[in-house]
């Protein structure tokens, strides 16, 4: 069984510059209960299909299959719940590690967050100066709950 182990930070835009332009995301949902997601994405000219379970501490389990581009379209266009999350990727190594940066577009415009992918929940990392607050145990964050109360409405702090 494939699973997946992931840090997120909020990313400080004083501190952090694109170094390209990134990869463009769309995705989906077919489910985003609680109990597992099941998501349809569009990586720039790449698709894939990926179901997660529900959250143990910062493990779930995670399947991703490469899918057709057309079909994944048609998925996000006719199937999926709406509205889609739009993003762009950006990758950066630290310190030997990789690291995944999204950049949110519309309803989430504004949010930056950062993520890291670890073999174990207690594998020490260094974190970047701009990955400024951890925000892994925060539900809100989830690209699935992103699409049911986006970055937008939330009460600014």
């Amino acid at each position: 069984m494939g699973k997946e182990i992931e840090r997120k930070f909020l990313v400080d835009l004083a501190a952090w510059k694109p170094a390209g332009t990134g990869t463009h995301y769309k995705q989906g949902y077919l489910s985003s209960v609680k109990e597992r997601v099941v998501r349809v994405r569009i990586e720039g000219d790449r698709a894939k299909l990926t179901i997660k379970g529900a959250n143990v501490g910062l493990t779930r389990a995670e399947f991703e299959y490469d899918i057709p581009l057309d079909d994944a379209a048609a998925l996000l266009d006719h199937l999926c719940e709406q509205p889609l999350i739009d993003k762009h990727r950006h990758v950066e190594v630290h310190s030997g590690k990789t690291w995944e940066i999204d950049v949110f577009h519309g309803d989430n415009q504004g949010l930056v967050v950062a993520e890291i992918e670890l073999a174990t929940e207690d594998e020490a990392f260094a974190r970047p100066a701009w990955a400024v607050k951890e925000v892994s145990g925060d539900a809100r964050y989830f690209n699935s709950n992103l699409l049911k109360s986006p970055f937008k409405t939330w009460a600014k702090a």
